[in-house]
């Protein structure tokens, strides 16, 4: 019986450890940076209106892996990522904040 039981056992894991995903790396195109952001370029977006495009813009010249747009009101979490660019903006989508993290 003990012995099913180890089987088992080493059956569920097997099967939980080929579950697990590892994490994918952000798509670059040819002449792309990627890495770490650098928003001072960006401060003179301020004002702007926040767009789509404008966000793909603002990520390619900060050299940012990703970006997001943060409307009032919006949820975020507290963890801190070198690699993401933030574009913060009023109800009217004006920007008022370019940062990193």
């Amino acid at each position: 019986m003990q012995a099913i039981r180890s089987t088992a056992l080493m059956l569920y894991s097997a099967i939980l450890f080929g579950c697990q995903s590892s994490p994918s790396e952000p798509v670059q195109t040819p002449g792309e940076s990627v890495g770490q952001c650098n928003a001072s370029a960006l401060q003179k977006l301020i004002g702007e209106r926040a767009s789509p495009a404008l966000l793909d813009q603002a990520r390619r010249q900060s050299g940012a892996a990703v970006a997001r747009i943060l409307r009032p009101g919006d949820i975020v979490t507290l963890e801190y990522n070198a690699q993401r660019l933030t574009l913060t903006t009023n109800e009217a989508l004006e920007i008022q904040r370019v940062n990193c993290g």
